[in-house]
């Protein structure tokens, strides 16, 4: 697939304010529709289809595949390139307004697969890199597998190991197990960017490791403790909490689940954040 040719076609241009770079390296592309592990009983929902470049190759194993594009003047060129697809959908739409297990659902029905496994792929902007993936991982339905392509600091970020943590490695790593697959030089891309960009798997979790009514509690606290992150974490978890706990408080309920309270956000676990949510969970329901 030419992708400067079918825009000139078209008369189009990469829109910078969309966070346009198309990916036009085929063997990165077939690395990544590769990495989705596709079979004919899943579902793949693309996220910014873009030309179809990678969609093409996602049909060519998968039982269906939702190829969602935010700029509807791409649709002509995906619908011209994906025409010989019978199970390709093309919508328009901004996946941060739209309901992923409703879209899973229809398509479901559709192939008459009410099991099939749900997967997402997709080169996401990076202005909206954290806010696409929690709202995947949020959603009533979950995917089993993500692959997505990134922003290469980004991808460390998702990755990191407690020491180097953020509120989107928690985030990520609460609902499943993420992996850095290989990173990717910008001159794959079209028009070239600024930086390299990298593809994360992430096997997701079939149930996360707290029940729903649990789990804003936990993020609440997990927000709490990186809103100060320079700042000891009883510290920072006092002034993030709105002082419902004193610091005294904060430090002693620390102490008591095993996780010096003189540490910082970033050097926790999952696990100890868990912890320390049971810990602190009768002061943020009363």
């Amino acid at each position: 697939m030419n992708v400067h040719r079918l825009l000139r076609e078209h008369d189009l241009r990469p829109d910078k304010a969309l966070g346009q770079n198309f990916l036009v390296d085929e063997t990165v592309l077939s690395r990544i529709a590769a990495s989705t592990r596709p079979s004919d009983s899943d579902i793949i929902l693309e996220i910014g289809a873009g030309t179809g470049a990678l969609t093409k190759l996602l049909a060519e194993g998968a039982g269906r595949v939702i190829a969602l594009e935010l700029d509807e003047k791409l649709l002509p060129i995906l619908r011209s390139e994906l025409q010989e697809h019978d199970n390709v959908t093309v919508l328009q739409g901004d996946i941060l307004a739209l309901d992923p297990a409703a879209l899973v659902e229809e398509a479901r029905r559709e192939m008459g697969m009410p099991r099939a496994s749900y997967k997402v792929a997709g080169n996401l902007p990076y202005y909206i890199t954290s806010a696409i993936i929690r709202h995947l991982m949020e959603a009533e339905l979950r995917p089993d597998l993500m692959v997505v392509t990134v922003q290469y600091e980004v991808a460390k970020r998702i990755v990191a190991e407690p020491g180097d943590t953020s509120v989107l490695t928690v985030s990520v790593q609460f609902y499943g197990e993420p992996e850095l697959l290989f990173r990717i030089k910008s001159g794959s891309f079209y028009p070239r960017p600024n930086v390299d960009s990298a593809v994360v798997r992430i096997d997701v979790d079939p149930a996360p490791p707290l029940p729903e009514e649990e789990t804003d509690l936990f993020f609440r606290v997990v927000r709490a403790g990186f809103s100060q992150r320079r700042k000891q974490l009883h510290n920072a978890i006092s002034a993030g909490l709105g002082e419902v706990l004193s610091k005294d408080e904060a430090a002693d309920r620390l102490d008591r689940v095993g996780i010096d309270h003189r540490r910082r956000a970033q050097t926790l676990s999952v696990e100890e954040w868990i912890s320390l949510t049971r810990a602190v969970r009768d002061v943020l329901e009363s």
